[in-house]
């Protein structure tokens, strides 16, 4: 979450700074604001494909833990199944 709210932080921030820069017409720092926030945008979908696989990586590990919790009557090895599948389907809508 905190890698999140840097992100957006720097999205904004330099969204804010290319456009005082051209409003102002300061190029060089139009261009660095642009830059900043193209960085900031790059590093948000790399969080956010890292976060999906690591969802898809918890409803593998929790299907399977409810598999082996029914077949050997392990209630709560089947209920941090449902727990981890839950966790993966909601890390994989991000």
């Amino acid at each position: 979450m905190t890698e999140r709210l840097y992100n957006t932080s720097n999205q904004i921030i330099g969204g804010a700074k290319q456009a005082v820069g051209s409003a102002l017409g300061y190029p060089e720092f139009a261009a660095s604001g642009a830059a900043q926030k193209a960085d900031a945008e790059n590093a948000q979908r790399r969080a956010d494909d890292q976060t999906r696989a690591e969802g898809v990586g918890n409803q593998i590990e929790g299907e399977v833990q409810q598999k082996i919790g029914a077949l050997t009557g392990d209630k709560s090895m089947e209920a941090r199944g449902q727990a981890n599948e839950t966790l993966g389907n909601i890390k994989r809508s991000v």
